[in-house]
């Protein structure tokens, strides 16, 4: 730890633009010894009801998007009770910030105004040091491990108006030897996916997080697609490359009940488990995220208890970041993973806690990106500094997402021979 005072001296809110052309928030950072650190809070499209609020505006301009009070809660309500405080000690920055907003879902402040003053913090504090930010918040006598990428391809939901009913399609090279090489074979499948949907006439575009936006007649017919472009890039489905699924549930069923929009029909819970465990046994998957509603917890314990041995079943809407939650599940027998979005709890201690938990209980974590994203890279240093192991940033196209996949590699190439690429490892529960 650098010697040089690292008193907190002036903490700066602006509204900058993020991904989607909606307004957000940025915070600066600034310590006595002349470092900075800066980062801009994310939003997402497919939300948790327990998540951390987004604050905005509401009203007509931006239509109710803007962020003008998040804002000015940085600058009246949370810098003053920054200044003259160690960067250094995030735990206790954190703490501090839920202290000035103890709601449960950060409705008073806004947790994208405490999300960027969290992430500012620590990388002020990893500039103060003289030290990258996942090097800080790796432990001395902690293996360096590269995350295993998880990438869209296709994209549907809430992420490119319902096109399709699922979420993402994704893929996990799994049998890449690092990190760089996955991202060359994802390259490829990308590519070759592009080239199916648009000699088929069915490429409409890109979704919000990069991935192709496809016009399909059923849901199944994307993992065809899935299927057939890792194929088509000379990859092995299922040994070299796998597929995930984010069904992201919540946004078209609850109580049991599901709207397949795609297909005009409707199943209660036993139905949908039942699509879903046939494409487990018929198409290379290797997880699955959100599988149902995150009221349906019968449901979820039903599922996990049915394909535990055989993929990864990822907790988003269900579990929101959150450590109770994720304590629980697994106590229940919901779930084998945690979606880590620091956003979606408020602070980074917050979901640093809840990747603990997961970590406790046997879990498999994934730091995430949200659907509205910038140039932020912080969680790329998360998921290497933390450990997380897996990491899902969107798809492989438009600069806020490549951004956070050039950074890992950069993390990759500063390791060399002493980091460990998490591709190869087994999956929990699969």
């Amino acid at each position: 730890m650098t010697g040089l005072p690292c008193d907190i001296v002036q903490v700066r809110g602006r509204r900058v633009w993020d991904s989607r052309g909606r307004p957000t928030v940025e915070v600066e950072i600034h310590v006595e010894s002349g470092a900075t650190g800066r980062a801009i809070a994310p939003a997402g499209a497919s939300t948790g009801s327990g998540e951390a609020t987004d604050l905005r505006d509401g009203g007509t301009a931006f239509g109710g998007l803007d962020v003008t009070r998040a804002v000015r809660n940085v600058k009246q309500s949370i810098a003053p009770m920054l200044i003259g405080r160690d960067v250094r000690d995030q735990v206790a920055l954190d703490a501090l910030l839920v202290s000035l907003d103890p709601s449960p879902q950060r409705q008073g402040l806004g947790g994208n105004a405490l999300i960027a003053v969290s992430m500012a913090c620590a990388n002020a504090a990893a500039n103060a040091d003289g030290r990258p930010l996942w090097r800080r918040l790796l432990p001395a006598d902690a293996e360096a491990i590269l995350p295993l990428p998880e990438i869209q391809i296709l994209g549907g939901g809430a992420h490119a108006e319902g096109r399709v009913d699922v979420q993402d399609f994704m893929v996990m090279p799994v049998g890449a030897g690092s990190f760089a090489q996955g991202l060359d074979w994802t390259a490829e499948i990308y590519r070759a996916a592009g080239a199916r949907l648009s000699r088929d006439g069915l490429r409409q575009g890109v979704a919000d997080e990069g991935g192709f936006w496809p016009a399909f007649e059923t849901n199944e017919a994307a993992l065809e697609l899935m299927v057939a472009a890792i194929e088509d890039a000379g990859r092995v489905p299922g040994e070299e490359v796998a597929i995930s699924l984010d069904i992201a549930a919540s946004q078209f069923g609850k109580s049991g009940r599901y709207r397949l929009g795609l297909e005009g029909r409707d199943v209660d819970t036993d139905g949908l488990c039942a699509m879903l465990v046939d494409w487990i046994d018929r198409y290379p998957i290797a997880s699955i995220e959100d599988p149902l509603a995150e009221d349906d917890h019968a449901g979820m314990r039903r599922f996990t208890d049915a394909v535990r041995d055989r993929v990864q079943v990822v907790g988003d809407d269900y579990l929101v970041t959150d450590a109770h939650r994720t304590r629980k599940a697994a106590s229940d027998g919901a779930c084998t993973a945690l979606l880590v979005k620091p956003n979606q709890i408020g602070t980074l201690s917050e979901a640093h806690t809840a990747l603990s938990t997961a970590h406790e209980v046997g879990f498999g974590t994934i730091v995430s990106a949200r659907s509205g994203e910038s140039e932020d890279v912080t969680i790329a240093h998360l998921a290497v500094g933390w450990s997380a192991g897996q990491l899902k940033v969107g798809s492989f196209a438009r600069s806020e997402r490549m951004a956070k996949w050039n950074e890992v590699l950069r993390i990759e190439e500063a390791l060399g021979e002493r980091g460990t690429y998490a591709g190869r490892r087994p999956l929990p529960g699969a």
